[in-house]
């Protein structure tokens, strides 16, 4: 791996011809991530950061959604989704860089913490992310997990809650 390798893809917030190919990869991790529809991406896409290869090519996506907290803004919760790296382009530090966009561009909204549900472990702990109990992401559990196609029960879903400036005790 090259040093140079990881500066080759620019990352770059999401423009609408860039739809059909964030929905293609996406697609394209479906063992890892929650398929989404392409009205969806294209619904959500002003929340889009994608990784761009120097041809052009999208290599790399990231989402994220807001939860409100009812009665007190000031602790909106954001959740970093669909979070993608073309296998081609692992390992040259595009997703990392990905997930440092987004926090920059969560932190300047100032939502009280950024959670992530992930396979990733590893990752995500490697950028200050920490293990939280799911019970802390009940907003996220009844609008999002408990319509999942995956998994029956959220509690049983192999992904793990991560968060960056949760209060939340680790559990």
């Amino acid at each position: 791996m090259k040093d140079e390798d990881s500066d080759a893809a620019r990352i770059r917030p999401a423009v609408y011809e860039d739809a059909r190919p964030i929905y293609r990869l996406i697609r394209g991790h479906s063992d890892a991530l929650l398929l989404r529809p392409l009205s969806n991406v294209l619904e959500n896409l002003d929340r889009f950061l994608v990784a761009e290869a120097p041809g052009g090519e999208v290599v790399g996506a990231i989402c994220y959604g807001l939860w409100p907290e009812i009665g007190d803004e000031l602790r909106t919760s954001a959740e970093l989704q669909s979070v993608c790296v073309d296998a081609a382009w692992r390992r040259r530090g595009v997703g990392r860089r990905l997930v440092l966009a987004q926090i920059g561009r969560l932190r300047a909204l100032h939502v009280g913490q950024i959670v992530v549900l992930t396979y990733a472990t590893d990752f995500f702990a490697s950028l200050g992310f920490r293990e939280i109990d799911k019970h802390a992401i009940m907003y996220k559990l009844y609008t999002g997990c408990v319509n999942c196609p995956k998994h029956e029960d959220p509690f049983t879903c192999p992904e793990r809650a991560m968060a960056l400036g949760a209060e939340a005790p680790a559990p």
